[in-house]
């Protein structure tokens, strides 16, 4: 089966066969049989028949279970390398059919069980283990069932075309470089020297000549000194020569610190990689898009 973003299960994509325990029924039938043959009883032709019957019907129902079930691929959440990465599948029915018993996951030893009896759709969180940075796309998907006597497991593999993006594990990195300090009245930092005028406070006799509002003492006869300031710049660069000496990973790691960092401020930030600069800004959506860069830096090559 090629990818889709939803797939159908039917009978040219579920594959049954019995269980160990299915074998050993089956045995046990043809006992039963030959042991009826042998002792001419026909009480243990009858049970041997019923249970022969019970055999071949959970056939049907075990396939039944997994017939026109629909799998959709829903939201997926990044990660960071170590993490488990977030998928969700969503499981659908068609009209009165309901479907009991699922497990499906990526993992055989981790499957999420599911059921799909009175509502008609199911979305159910699958986990899947990272290892490394980049783009993860964990592959085809199982979805069995045993239903109803476990006689018989039947199952599909479905690609449902999945990926997610796993960024640099963040590795502390101590004080983000460049970042502006912020001063009791906001943004606006005084500083000698600035052009902009800020207002007018006390003289004190340690102020300069020039400084003096000449026109406000010439209307009030009151002495005071012109403030002046300038707003800060609270743009911060993360910059990858900033980590010279390091490893390529162990340098996205820091980066990818500090980004976590700015993201919990007010500051704009920008990032500049090798062949890629991205402008400062903040937000999400801003802090997504510095992460995905770092995630898929070099990736490939």
């Amino acid at each position: 089966m090629p990818p889709a973003n939803a797939i159908t299960l039917s009978q040219k994509s579920i594959f049954i066969l019995p269980t160990r325990e299915g074998l050993m029924f089956a045995v046990l039938v043809v006992f039963m049989v030959l042991a009826g043959i042998n002792y001419q009883n026909s009480l243990v032709y009858a049970l041997a028949f019923l249970l022969a019957s019970l055999f071949m019907v959970s056939i049907l129902h075990t396939y039944r279970n997994l017939a026109g079930l629909t799998l959709q691929a829903g939201p997926v959440k990044a990660a960071f390398a170590g993490e488990d990465a977030e998928f969700i599948v969503i499981l659908s029915r068609l009209g009165e059919r309901t479907h009991e018993a699922l497990l499906l996951g990526w993992d055989k030893q981790m499957l999420q069980g599911a059921d799909l009896l009175e509502e008609e759709e199911d979305r159910v969180k699958l986990y899947v283990p990272t290892r490394q940075r980049g783009v993860m796309n964990p592959g085809r998907l199982l979805i069995q069932t045993y239903y109803p006597v476990g006689l018989f497991r039947s199952w599909s593999w479905v690609d449902l075309d999945m990926s997610t993006l796993v960024y640099p594990y963040p590795v502390a990195a101590g004080p983000v470089p460049g970042a502006p300090s912020s001063a009791e009245e906001g943004e606006m930092l005084q500083r000698e020297g600035a052009e902009d005028f800020y207002g007018l406070r006390q003289y004190h006799s340690s102020d300069p000549p020039r400084h003096v509002a000449w026109k406000s003492y010439a209307r009030t006869e009151e002495l005071l000194t012109k403030q002046y300031a300038s707003y800060a710049d609270r743009r911060v660069w993360l910059d990858w020569e900033l980590l010279t000496g390091m490893e390529a990973e162990a340098r996205l790691s820091r980066l990818c610190y500090w980004v976590l960092q700015l993201a919990a401020t007010t500051n704009e930030y920008g990032l500049r990689l090798p062949g890629l600069e991205i402008a400062p800004g903040r937000g999400e959506a801003h802090r997504d898009e510095v992460l995905k860069a770092l995630a898929i830096f070099e990736v490939g090559r």
